[in-house]
């Protein structure tokens, strides 16, 4: 089709700056939610470093309490003070919002428990099984922190990579191509108005002539 055949509208042209406006507006609010979320991001990562540490400390003394439990009180003896506990930790998972994505919340309860609430009796167990009780409890509190954070993280960066992405479509696909269909729709109005104009002349001086 020659360029001369097409004929655009005003109406098309108000459209499209219209859509450009839109587009731009678009572009900004999701660049500042996608800068918002990555400094979340980074916020909850130096949290995250923390808790990994205390994790794996956490892990590796109930490792060592747990051999040092077995060799004291033997492998039956310590079966039979983890099976005397009657309350188990509770979990409650809830969810929060950080700039639009939910992300999980949870609450844990019974996790600590005090002497009399672990069942195995103080007069028949040594200290070590208290120590290697209190080890685990500690354990499985970093392990429920720690579990809040990571999936945290992880929807956080998905929200990102998906905001990034249309960052970047509105950024080099769509406004560029809007902008250059509104500057040919213009400079073809331009033409056809000057194509009219000198149509024009020649009608009225004919008509003179």
């Amino acid at each position: 089709m020659a360029l001369r055949d097409i004929k655009p509208t005003r109406s098309e042209l108000i459209n499209l700056k219209r859509k450009i406006q839109l587009s731009e507006r678009g572009y900004k609010i999701l660049k500042m939610k996608r800068d918002g979320l990555i400094m979340e991001f980074f916020k909850i990562l130096g949290n995250a470093k923390d808790t990994r540490g205390e994790l794996l400390r956490r892990y590796e003394r109930s490792v060592e309490m747990m051999a040092l439990a077995n060799t004291v009180e033997g492998a039956i003896g310590v079966m039979s003070a983890a099976f005397s506990v009657k309350e188990v930790p509770t979990i409650t998972l809830k969810s929060k919002n950080i700039m639009g994505v939910v992300v999980p919340q949870i609450e844990s309860s019974k996790v600590k428990k005090s002497l009399v609430d672990r069942g195995y009796g103080v007069l028949g167990t040594s200290t070590v099984i208290d120590d290697t009780a209190s080890s685990f409890e500690e354990l499985v509190e970093s392990i429920i922190e720690s579990a809040e954070i990571e999936t945290t993280m992880k929807r956080l960066l998905d929200e990102i990579e998906k905001t990034k992405r249309r960052v970047n479509a509105l950024e080099f696909k769509v406004i560029p191509e809007l902008t250059e269909a509104r500057d040919f729709i213009k400079m073809r109005l331009d033409e056809m108005e000057r194509e009219e104009l000198f149509r024009m002349k020649r009608i009225k001086a004919r008509s003179t002539s």
